[in-house]
């Protein structure tokens, strides 16, 4: 399979990912946070995570819109985007995981983002490929 097939998938799955946890943080911040990190947001938290659900809910639109072409220019940059927040994401839940066996969610939400960082960065790294049967 070659370099452009694989960015589109893993465009895609970020597509439906983020936007699905963007959503979720803009309708109920409280019960993501209680599920994800077993501990209540207080004072502007919710705030702050409803805003970050939008930015989730973008970046997921943008994956998403970006699947369909992924050769373009404008697509690798929003892979790279996703790379980057994926790298962000894996080193703060990592950090912020609560001890075993209760931070299983945030482990394996670590976990999630560091597959899909080292396979964005693999594929963007690649070199371009021609198919052998066109």
């Amino acid at each position: 399979m070659n370099k452009t097939v694989w960015l589109g998938r893993l465009l895609s799955i970020g597509g439906v990912v983020e936007a699905s946890v963007g959503l979720a943080c803009l309708v109920d911040p409280h019960a993501l946070s209680s599920l994800l990190l077993r501990a209540p947001l207080g004072g502007p938290g919710a705030t702050l995570a409803r805003l970050g659900g939008g930015g989730l809910l973008a970046l997921g639109w943008a994956c998403w819109s970006a699947r369909g072409t992924p050769a373009t220019a404008t697509s690798v940059g929003v892979a790279q985007a996703f790379v980057a927040y994926n790298v962000v994401a894996y080193v703060v839940l990592t950090l912020a995981c609560p001890p075993l066996p209760g931070g299983l969610l945030a482990l394996s939400a670590a976990i999630l983002h560091g597959l899909l960082a080292a396979a964005l960065v693999a594929v963007l790294l690649s070199p371009d490929q021609v198919d052998a049967e066109a």
